[in-house]
């Protein structure tokens, strides 16, 4: 049998982690679970990774890295910023409701194994949403609400569908996700307006 390729055998390697966890909890996972699941060897498996930790960082970031470039794909430099982050949130909610065990495992397994990890997602998050207001037309209105506050809402209604075992319906949160993120950065109006929008709503443009 030909040997595979290292980034393969790597791939394989997260992807057992992921699946593992969402089964039976990062806690309870074994390196013999991971191996059996990625049909590797424990030789290979200590190739690629020191140790359970190691990999369950690496299938983390993988993880991230997956939904950040869904998000920025999902809109365009013509999108106005509450458009993008309509767009965005959408993209994102849809993809986690369609990979179940990677949104367990990002949003549940993660800040079990690592509660620091929540810092982690607010330096990411926020500052992205911010940077959509730099150099745009339209301007940054002043804030109704503090964004640390708006993402632990946004957190706890994800966590919550999740762990009531409706990863499949997270899209239905959408509207309200919507509005806790723009309302910091655009105001109630504007995050009203996207909120209805994200239901499929006609609404009319603003004056």
């Amino acid at each position: 049998m030909p040997s595979q390729p290292e980034d393969s055998q790597q791939q394989r390697i997260i992807d057992a982690m992921i699946a593992s966890c969402a089964e039976k909890t990062y806690a309870a996972t074994t390196i013999a679970d991971i191996v059996k699941r990625a049909s590797i060897s424990r030789t290979t498996f200590y190739k690629h990774f020191a140790n359970k930790r190691a990999c369950f960082d690496a299938a983390l970031g993988s993880s991230i890295t997956e939904i950040e470039a869904v998000a920025k794909a999902a809109h365009s430099p013509s999108d106005s910023p509450p458009e993008a982050v309509r767009k965005a949130v959408g993209a994102v909610l849809q993809l986690m409701a369609e990979n179940p065990a990677m949104a367990q495992l990002v949003m549940s397994d993660a800040i079990t194994v690592e509660p620091a990890i929540l810092e982690r997602y607010r330096s990411i998050l926020i500052p992205a949403l911010a940077s959509l207001w730099q150099g745009a037309s339209e301007p940054r209105r002043p804030e109704a609400s503090d964004p640390l506050l708006a993402f632990g809402r946004a957190q706890v209604l994800i966590f919550n569908q999740i762990a009531a075992g409706r990863t499949d319906r997270l899209p239905d949160l959408l509207p309200e996700i919507v509005y806790i993120a723009l309302v910091p950065f655009a105001g109630h109006d504007e995050a009203r307006r996207q909120a209805q929008l994200a239901t499929g709503e006609t609404v009319a443009e603003p004056r």
